[in-house]
């Protein structure tokens, strides 16, 4: 006798494996730009940014711990990508801001980030991709209400 898996584990299970799949298939997608997966994704937080984000606040929106951070932010200071920036209020804190280099490296990774979605989402029926995403976006304030 098999049991079939509830659709909440599956909808988890494929949840998390296509988020993984998806960031490797970029990741090999851009990694002639020389820079590691959570390199191009901390650069692209930063310049996403409305304002300068605090290292904290970065490895808060990454999901790695401060150390991690920091060891990142350090990689990406040496390769000239992004500058540390002190508080003017609070000598503890550092915010991280893009070099003219990081930038350019930013412009790169988007236009490569945008001809992926374009060719992985361009068989995917509008109508589904949009409830997808609804759905995906309600889940998050869902589970973010609950920190």
């Amino acid at each position: 006798m098999t049991t079939q898996t509830p659709i909440e584990e599956r909808f988890a299970s494929a949840l998390h494996a296509a988020a993984r799949a998806w960031r490797q298939a970029l990741d090999r997608r851009l990694r002639h730009l020389g820079i590691s997966q959570a390199g191009w994704l901390a650069v692209t937080v930063t310049a996403k940014s409305k304002n300068p984000q605090s290292q904290t606040e970065l490895a808060d929106k990454l999901g790695v711990e401060a150390a991690t951070m920091v060891a990142m932010i350090d990689r990406l200071v040496k390769a000239q990508l992004v500058i540390r920036e002190p508080s003017k209020t609070d000598r503890r804190v550092k915010y991280v801001a893009l070099t003219e280099a990081g930038n350019r490296l930013y412009t790169n990774v988007r236009v490569e980030a945008e001809a992926f979605r374009r060719e992985v989402l361009a068989n995917v029926d509008r109508t589904r991709l949009v409830a997808a995403t609804e759905l995906l976006e309600e889940l998050l304030k869902v589970v973010e209400a609950q920190r």
